[in-house]
């Protein structure tokens, strides 16, 4: 999902993080592309499908394809696996092209399930069984929460600016992340970023009403990004909790302590993600 010149960026290959400026990536993108890059794997992208799963097909064993809320597979996938979002229960029906991911998946994986309430379960499991009846079912929430930077910033009682993923707070309508929550786990008080924002990212406030005590991650280039870091900068906190999938500290420079949130998902009960691979791989090696 590359933004700005397509014609320079047909074809992109990321294997370091350096690779993220080396084709001027946004926020955006670079929150695709980070945390795969910093699990060991190669990743493409681009606009020309085509060339892309031809190169990907000479260096790799295992394609997996992603990006199911914004597009469908180039590629007619072995096994398709679809995230809900609990938090988000009715969003798997009303938005396209994941209405179509969530009635072709082999596997839906509910997450967040427990910060859902039963009726938001309750509400993706009927539509699973309306839908896509055959789908295999994985229960999950993300309670892996890992703070890089913890042990050397105190939290508890201090002001904590939270910074969210942008996507999720604006369009995807959540009005709190991880970054929110570890910040009242951990004792924090969260402040209000909005009298603090400058530029786009005041727009970005009188556009979005329901975002209050946290600040998206937004910045679709230099001028966006410039004016993200200043009202970083500008807003009265003590720490910064950083909740995106983009370590934002790598790329802005900020004048107050800050930390990283990293997740990661859990599952409760059977079957597993693990179980449903380990089977999956068994069929192909057949």
């Amino acid at each position: 999902m590359p933004y700005g010149n397509l014609k320079m960026q047909a074809v992109q290959r990321f294997k370091k993080i350096s690779d993220l400026k080396k084709y001027k990536c946004t926020f955006e993108e670079a929150e695709e592309y980070e945390p795969h890059i910093n699990n060991g794997f190669i990743v493409y992208a681009g606009i020309d499908y085509e060339e892309i799963l031809r190169r990907a097909e000479k260096e790799a064993d295992i394609i997996l394809w992603d990006g199911g809320n914004n597009d469908l597979a180039f590629i007619k996938p072995d096994l398709q696996i679809v995230l809900a979002d609990a938090r988000r229960a009715g969003h798997e029906t009303t938005y396209y092209p994941g209405f179509t991911n969530f009635m072709t998946a082999d596997v839906i994986i509910i997450n967040k399930v427990r910060t859902a309430t039963k009726r938001e379960i309750e509400t993706i499991r009927n539509n699973i069984k309306k839908y896509n009846p055959k789908a295999k079912v994985i229960m999950a929430d993300m309670r892996k929460i890992i703070i890089d930077g913890g042990k050397e910033v105190q939290i508890r009682g201090k002001r904590v600016l939270a910074i969210e993923d942008g996507p999720t707070t604006t369009h995807g309508g959540m009005s709190f992340g991880a970054a929110a929550l570890v910040a009242k786990a951990y004792g924090g008080k969260l402040i209000d970023p909005r009298p603090y924002a400058v530029g786009s990212i005041k727009k970005v406030f009188e556009k979005w009403k329901h975002l209050s005590n946290i600040l998206p991650a937004i910045g679709y280039g230099k001028k966006q990004i410039a004016e993200l870091q200043e009202t970083i900068n500008r807003a009265k906190a003590d720490v910064v909790i950083i909740g995106t999938p983009v370590d934002l500290r790598r790329v802005l420079k900020l004048n107050k302590p800050a930390v990283k949130v990293n997740y990661e998902v859990e599952e409760i009960g059977k079957p597993t993600i693990a179980n449903v691979l380990d089977n999956f791989l068994k069929k192909i090696r057949r």
